[in-house]
């Protein structure tokens, strides 16, 4: 199968939606996270996207607040504003074998390495593989309207990663943003 090598707003707005309906874990202790780690870390293929709260003022960057794993059937939402990055933690995303696939992954990286040093192994960025497949467009709502026939919701991407409590909007949007990363890489290589 060929697909489009590009797709106009308007195209994707008219798409049928698409979410992750799996089990949804927030992790905010250090108990969750050695559980989620213990899941992740059998895991050969894991999506991965990490939210930070929207700063609206000029040269102000906040630090990453969620990093989201979906894998084995069950995404991840931890919350590294509640967390340390823990070396299991770090080791997942140094594995090799355990493929993380993403969008734009280089910036996601630059900001949990501010948080703790990791050397990224295994990362798929789907912006960059996407151009064997003669897809120009490079935003992850595009590709997944292109691959999938599908829209991903941007609705919740600029809200409040840091808030006390992740609305189920929230926690939605978060576990599809890393869920779908997995299903577009599945497709593409199944063509």
């Amino acid at each position: 199968m060929t697909f489009i090598e590009t797709i106009s707003n308007e195209q994707v707005a008219a798409l049928p939606a698409i979410q992750y309906n799996g089990e949804i874990v927030v992790v905010e202790t250090p108990q969750a996270l050695t559980e989620a780690c213990e899941h992740l870390s059998k895991q050969t293929i894991i999506g991965f996207d990490t939210e930070t709260r929207p700063s609206f003022t000029a040269g102000v960057t906040n630090k990453v607040a969620l990093l989201q794993l979906y894998g084995g059937g069950k995404c991840f939402l931890i919350r590294l504003n509640r967390v340390q990055m823990s070396k299991p933690l770090t080791a997942i995303l140094h594995n090799p074998k355990i493929l993380k696939i993403g969008a734009a992954v280089r910036n996601d990286i630059l900001g949990l390495n501010a948080l703790r040093h990791f050397t990224a192994g295994g990362f798929i960025d789907l912006q960059e593989i996407v151009g064997k497949y003669g897809i120009a467009d490079k935003s992850l709502r595009k590709i997944s309207g292109i691959v999938l026939g599908k829209k991903v919701s941007k609705a919740q991407r600029l809200s409040n990663w840091e808030a006390k409590t992740l609305t189920p909007q929230q926690q939605l949007y978060a576990a599809t943003d890393a869920w779908v990363c997995v299903e577009i890489y599945q497709h593409l290589l199944s063509e």
